[in-house]
């Protein structure tokens, strides 16, 4: 298969290793305004096929190269900076957004292509590349939460003592302040949460649970205090989704996708089948009364937003 990469910064250039190294491309082509940049991610990941995969690794600044291209995976844009929220960038990657989208449908065959959207503030980005391109939902898909509930299952996995191959628990809504835990829905293996706890004599109380829940929120500012940005998890955010496409896995991830058409039309994070032609189906899963109406919070924020710039 032929994947394109759009933006080589450090979240693009991730994604290509990440990528690369599931061993399903057969051509990957990169792109980026600046030749120089892509030229030289094209040289440095050609160099490291020789220890793994033998993939065709193309460097492009012209559109016309992703042609033949089944999935488009668009991580162009502004990343955050200390002290910033993903939704600060909210116009300066909308601008992106637009000018990207129109070449990229120009050059693929819009009954076959998938696009990923990885670009922050992500929920909108994905409605917004929706809209611009024309395609149907399902085939545009945002990585969402899935990164957010990686970081839930790790921490989970820390304070319970249980590989995180083993925990069902996911972080629902936007990808982003607003998002949230659905706590309700949680399962360690085929035994809900509370119910494992109690087997097991593991305290988790709502302390506890806060603590948790603004670790997940905050996990992404302490990385870029610490670094400058956050790449190695969502790399394999979307490296995952990418297997999943290509293998038609029908795995379940918090991806966006919007859903509803008009005013109603909202993209947001919740467990969703995902296979070859996109998203298959979505699932809402059981929620309490104090979650369902931070899930609605956090859906109003999020189109809100895009009525900012629509």
């Amino acid at each position: 298969m032929k994947i394109s990469i759009i933006g080589l910064g450090s979240v693009g250039s991730a994604v290509a290793t990440a990528v690369k190294n599931t061993g399903l491309a057969r051509e990957i082509v990169l792109f980026d305004r600046d030749g120089i940049r892509a030229r030289a991610a094209a040289e440095d990941l050609g160099h490291a096929s020789a220890f793994s995969y033998d993939v065709k690794i193309t460097a492009v600044n012209n559109y016309r190269a992703i042609r033949g291209s089944e999935i488009v995976i668009i991580a162009a844009g502004a990343n955050q900076k200390p002290g910033e929220t993903r939704t600060d960038l909210l116009n300066k990657n909308a601008a992106v957004i637009n000018d990207i989208v129109p070449r990229v449908m120009a050059n693929v065959d819009a009954k076959k292509i998938k696009l990923i959207i990885v670009t922050n503030p992500l929920d909108v980005m994905v409605m917004l590349a929706q809209k611009i391109s024309k395609l149907p939902a399902a085939r545009v898909i945002g990585t969402g939460t899935m990164l957010d509930s990686a970081r839930l299952r790790a921490i989970l996995s820390r304070q319970l003592s249980v590989s995180t191959q083993s925990i069902d628990a996911y972080v629902l809504g936007e990808h982003g302040d607003s998002s949230m835990i659905n706590w309700s829905s949680a399962c360690i293996g085929a035994v809900a949460l509370n119910d494992f706890c109690r087997q097991t004599k593991i305290s988790l109380p709502a302390t506890t649970r806060r603590t948790i829940e603004h670790r997940v929120h905050n996990a992404a500012y302490e990385i870029i205090q610490g670094r400058g940005a956050t790449w190695d998890g969502i790399a394999a955010a979307v490296a995952d989704l990418v297997r999943c496409i290509i293998n038609d896995e029908h795995k379940i991830l918090t991806v966006s996708v919007v859903d509803g058409a008009g005013d109603k039309a909202l993209a947001m994070s919740l467990p969703r089948i995902v296979g070859e032609n996109g998203v298959i189906a979505t699932l809402n899963p059981k929620m309490d009364a104090a979650e369902s109406t931070a899930l609605r919070r956090s859906g109003k924020i999020i189109r809100k937003n895009f009525d900012s710039i629509a």
